[in-house]
């Protein structure tokens, strides 16, 4: 009988169609969800239900203007997305970026290796710390430049 031991077999990484179904429904769910809002206008009254805290208490929350934004960011206006919505626009490239590091590793496939962010606690708390502050910035008057 022998002493040395063979090494051990890597897993073998699925199938491409496979690793790649995931990111690829999650991108036609949300360009399903963007060409929705980019061909029924949010500007026009009657498509979308009102925001129920804007609609009780008169203060924009930190999504109000989320679909305008959406619509302008579809049809290319950068500038009156950002304007709608300064922070959903920035989750759009945060979705981005997040989402082309998910195709790569699909495509790459590493055997036995799982893609995971790992964000310390410090940065969720930065995160709705400035998230807290557009809210509260966007509805005092020296900030009405950020309200939709």
């Amino acid at each position: 009988m022998d002493s040395r031991t063979a090494p051990p077999v890597a897993p073998r990484p699925a199938p491409l169609a496979r690793r790649l179904a995931a990111p690829l429904a999650t991108l036609a769910a949300v360009g399903a969800a963007f060409a929705y809002v980019g061909a029924v206008d949010p500007n026009e009254s009657g498509h979308y239900p009102t925001c129920p805290l804007l609609a009780v208490t008169g203060i924009y929350c930190p999504g109000c203007g989320g679909l305008r934004s959406a619509h302008a960011f579809v049809h290319g206006d950068l500038t009156t997305a950002f304007g709608a919505n300064a922070v959903a626009v920035v989750g759009y490239g945060v979705f981005a970026v997040l989402w082309t590091l998910w195709l790569v590793q699909a495509v790459r496939g590493t055997p036995g290796a799982t893609w995971k962010i790992t964000v310390r606690p410090l940065w969720w708390w930065l995160t709705g710390a400035a998230v807290l502050a557009f809210s509260v910035v966007r509805n005092l008057p020296f900030g009405s430049a950020l309200a939709p």
